[in-house]
C-alpha cells in the first residue's frame, strides 16, 4: 500500500511530512524556538539512532536530529569527507595510485595508498592544492548501496578495496589480488570475524556495500568514486579549512606479512581560527617531543643494539625515575601498602590459568622452551600478586590486602605504534592489586581513586576527566557473570561520581575479566593523556580459585582490583617531559643546582657551597670547566637547571652568592644560608616552578 505521509519526531515534536521527505528537508521544519541546539551547521542527521547523509529519504516513525559540524561526530563526518578529496586529489595526480583506507582520527584523517611514487613535501603541496580545487569546485557526495558483484565490478583496479569488498561480503580475500594476508581465506561476513580493525570497518560498513560518488554540482557527471560506509558532507564546499601534515608508511592492515602502503596525515576544522589554534599547539608540541629533548637533556635513548621500544636510561634520566619511584613508595607505604617482587618470566601454565593466552596472546614475545616447558615474559603482574595471596591462608582480617610493586612486564607492541617512551616493549608498571570483600569493594575503590588523584597532582597535573570502560554485547569477548559485571561496573560508576570530575562512557573499553575506570589527565598545551587504571574484577579471583576464610568460618572468595597509578614509569616520565617541555620543577629536577665560578679560583668557594647543599639532599654540580661564565650559565640554561650560584671576590668576602633563577630572574649578594635554605624549602614543598 502507498504511503503519502509520514509521521516522524523533530525536536522532541511529532511532524507529518510528505513521503519521500529527506533528513535535511525535514531538519529546515524546526525553526524558531523549537530548533533545537546544535553545534555549528548542521551537515548530517541521526535518524533513529544511526548517523545519516542529509539527503537520506526518511521512513514512518523516524527520529531525525541534527547534528552540527562542531559536534563530536560533525567532526568525523567533516574529516572524513576530507579525507575522500586527499585520495580523488592524489588519484588525479598521480596515475596508477592504488587506495587503502582513509578514515577520521583524533583531530584529523589519514588515507593509505599504494604507488610507486614517494611522496615528498613538493608532493603534499601539489595535493593540498587540487584538493582546494575539489572543494572550491562543491562536488555533491552522494550515496549508493551496490551488491557485492557490482561492487567488484566498479572496483576492479583496487585490490585493496576489493579485499575489504571479499572480507565484509563473506568471499574469498585472496581473489581481491592483494597476497601476504595471514587472515585471507573465507570470512562470516562481519568485521569482527573477518578480522577487520575498526579503521576499515568506518570504509566499509556492515553486509550492506555502499559506494559514494562525487559528483560535479552542474551537470551532474561523475568525479569520483569510493567504497565508503559515510555519512559524509552534502558537498565539498562545506569543507572550511583543511591541511596536509606529513607522510608516513603503514602496512595493509596493519600486517607486517602485507604490504607497506604511503600514508598521507591531515587535519580539517570548521573554521580557520580553529584550526591555525590547532596547529600552533601542534608546533608547540613539537618542541615538546619527549624524544628530542631526552636527547638533548641526555635523559634516555633507544640503541638499536637492544631492539625497537627498549629504552635505556643515562643517569640523568636515571635520577628522575628513582626521585619519582621512591616518592610513590612513600605514599604507598604511608596508605598501607605492602611492597612485593616477582621474575620476569613464568611458565605457560600460569597465563593458561590466567586467560592471558586466551585474550592476550597477540600482545605477549614467543615462548621460550625450556627443561621441556613453556615460558614467556610476563605481559601483566597480577597473576603472580594472585600467587602471592594464595601462598597461604587468608583471613577476613588482613582484608583489604594491598600488594604493591614496581614490576617489569613486556608487550610485543606493533613496529608501527612503538613511539619514544609512551609506546614502548618492556616497561615498568606501577602496579598494585588489592584483594577485599565483596562489601569493602565500595569504599575501596573510592579511597583508591582519590589517592591516585592526589599523587598525580603531586606530580604537578591537575586538569582530569574519568573515563568508564564497560563491556559491550559481543559475548566471547569477556569471562564472567552478567551479575558481577553489573555490580562490578555500578561500583565503579558510584566512585566517579563521587569523585565530582566529568565521566565519559566507553563501551566496549573493558579488560576480558572486568570493568575499569581509566583518569585522563590534560596537559600543559591541552593534550589528554590515559594514565592511571583501576579495574574491578571479580574473575581472576574465580579462574585461580582464590579463598579466605570469613568471620563465620565459611571460605569466601575475594574481590580483585587492579590499578595502574603511572600506567607504566617509561610512559608516565614521557608525559612529564612533555608537560614541563623538559624543566622539571626543582623536586623532580636530575640537576637541581649549578654552581658558577666568575674564574677558577672562586671554584673551592663553590664547591663548599655545594657540599652543604649535598648535606641538604640536593643535587648540585660545580661548573669547573674552561668555559666562559656566559657560556656556563647558557649551558645550564639549556639543561633546563631550575637555580644557578654565581660567584665572584664580592660574594666570597660576604659569604654571598648570586642566586640566578632559570627564568633568568636574578638576585645578587644572597647569603649562602639564606640561598640553601630557598632552595631546600622548594624541594621540600615540591613547588612547581
Amino acid at each position: 500500500m502507498r504511503v503519502d505521509k509520514l509521521h516522524i519526531t523533530l525536536a522532541g515534536r511529532e511532524h507529518v511530512v510528505e513521503a519521500g521527505t529527506t533528513a535535511g528537508q525535514a531538519l529546515e521544519l524546526t525553526t524558531g524556538d523549537n530548533e533545537p541546539a546544535v553545534a555549528g551547521a548542521v551537515i548530517a542527521a541521526r535518524v533513529s539512532g544511526e548517523l545519516r547523509d542529509l539527503g537520506c529519504p526518511l521512513a514512518d516513525g523516524d527520529t531525525v536530529e541534527p547534528v552540527g559540524i562542531a559536534s563530536p561526530d560533525g567532526l568525523a563526518i567533516l574529516r572524513h569527507s576530507t579525507a575522500h578529496v586527499l585520495a580523488q586529489a592524489v588519484q588525479g595526480l598521480f596515475a596508477g595510485a592504488k587506495l587503502g583506507i582513509g578514515p577520521p582520527v583524533e583531530n584529523g584523517f589519514y588515507y593509505d595508498f599504494d604507488t610507486e611514487h614517494p611522496f615528498g613535501p613538493d608532493d603534499l603541496k601539489a595535493i593540498e592544492q587540487r584538493m582546494r580545487q575539489i572543494v572550491k569546485q562543491g562536488q555533491r557526495f552522494a550515496r549508493r548501496v551496490v551488491s557485492a558483484d557490482d561492487a567488484r565490478a566498479e572496483l576492479a583496479g583496487e585490490p585493496y578495496k576489493l579485499e575489504l569488498v571479499a572480507l565484509m561480503s563473506g568471499g574469498p580475500a585472496a581473489d581481491a589480488g592483494v597476497s601476504g594476508s595471514s587472515e585471507s581465506g573465507v570470512f562470516p561476513g562481519s568485521a569482527a570475524a573477518a578480522g577487520v580493525s575498526a579503521d576499515e570497518a568506518v570504509e566499509v560498513g556492515g553486509a550492506e556495500l555502499t559506494i559514494y560518488d562525487n559528483l560535479d554540482p552542474g551537470t551532474g557527471e561523475l568525479c569520483w568514486k569510493d567504497l565508503c560506509r559515510g555519512p559524509h558532507l552534502p558537498s565539498t564546499r562545506q569543507i572550511p579549512a583543511f591541511k596536509l601534515l606529513r607522510t608516513g608508511g603503514a602496512y595493509w592492515r596493519g600486517s607486517e606479512q602485507n604490504p607497506q602502503l604511503q600514508r598521507i596525515y591531515g587535519t580539517a576544522w570548521p573554521s580557520r581560527q580553529e584550526q591555525d589554534d590547532y596547529l600552533t599547539m601542534l608546533a608547540e608540541a613539537e618542541k615538546r617531543d619527549h624524544r628530542k629533548l631526552g636527547a638533548e637533556l641526555d635523559l634516555f635513548s633507544f640503541p638499536a643494539e637492544i631492539g625497537s621500544g627498549l629504552a635505556v636510561f643515562h643517569p640523568k634520566g636515571g635520577m628522575i625515575r628513582k626521585v619519582m619511584e621512591d616518592y610513590s613508595r612513600q605514599r604507598h607505604e604511608e596508605a598501607g601498602y605492602e611492597f612485593v617482587n616477582t621474575p620476569h618470566i613464568s611458565k605457560s601454565t600460569l597465563f593458561e590459568t590466567s586467560g592471558h593466552l586466551q585474550w592476550f596472546a597477540e600482545g605477549m614475545f614467543p615462548p621460550m622452551e625450556m627443561e621441556g616447558a613453556k615460558y614467556y615474559l610476563k605481559p601483566m603482574n597480577c597473576p603472580f600478586h594472585i600467587l602471592i595471596f594464595k601462598a597461604r591462608g587468608r583471613s577476613y582480617r588482613e582484608l583489604p590486602l594491598r600488594l604493591f610493586e614496581f614490576g617489569s612486564v613486556y608487550r610485543y607492541e606493533k613496529s608501527g605504534v612503538v613511539h619514544g617512551l609512551t609506546r614502548v616493549r618492556g616497561l615498568t608498571m606501577d602496579d598494585a592489586h588489592i584483594f577485599c570483600t565483596r562489601e569493602q569493594s565500595g569504599a575501596e575503590i573510592k579511597s583508591l581513586l582519590s589517592f591516585v588523584l592526589d599523587l598525580l597532582r603531586d606530580y604537578g597535573l591537575s586538569d582530569f576527566y574519568l573515563e568508564l570502560s564497560t563491556r559491550d554485547d559481543v559475548k566471547d569477548k569477556w569471562v564472567g557473570t552478567d551479575e558481577d559485571w553489573e555490580h562490578a561496573t555500578e561500583a565503579l560508576r558510584q566512585a566517579a561520581a563521587e569523585s565530582g570530575l566529568e565521566l565519559v562512557a566507553d563501551p566496549g573499553g573493558a579488560a576480558f575479566y572486568g570493568p575499569k575506570i581509566s583518569v585522563q589527565a590534560r596537559d600543559a598545551i591541552g593534550r589528554t593523556w590515559q594514565l592511571s587504571t583501576i579495574q574491578l574484577d571479580y574473575n581472576e579471583p574465580k579462574r585461580f580459585g582464590m579463598e579466605y576464610q570469613a568471620a563465620d568460618g565459611t571460605r569466601q572468595q575475594p574481590i580483585m582490583i587492579h590499578r595502574a597509578l603511572f600506567g607504566s614509569v617509561e610512559r608516565f616520565l614521557g608525559v612529564l617531559v612533555e608537560h614541563y617541555a623538559g624543566a622539571f620543577p626543582p623536586w623532580l629536577a636530575p640537576v637541581q643546582v649549578v654552581g658558577i665560578p666568575i674564574s677558577d679560583a672562586h671554584v673551592p668557594y663553590l664547591e663548599d657551597v655545594a657540599a652543604r647543599l649535598r648535606a641538604r639532599g640536593i643535587r648540585v654540580e660545580v661548573d669547573a670547566s674552561d668555559d666562559r661564565m656566559q657560556k656556563k650559565i647558557r649551558n645550564a640554561q639549556r639543561q633546563k637547571v631550575p637555580y644557578m650560584l654565581l660567584a665572584g671576590d664580592d660574594d666570597v668576602a660576604a659569604g654571598a652568592v648570586s642566586f640566578r633563577y632559570r627564568s633568568g630572574e636574578q638576585k645578587n649578594g644572597v647569603p649562602v644560608d639564606d640561598a640553601i635554605t630557598e632552595i631546600a624549602s622548594a624541594v621540600a614543598a615540591r613547588v612547581q616552578v
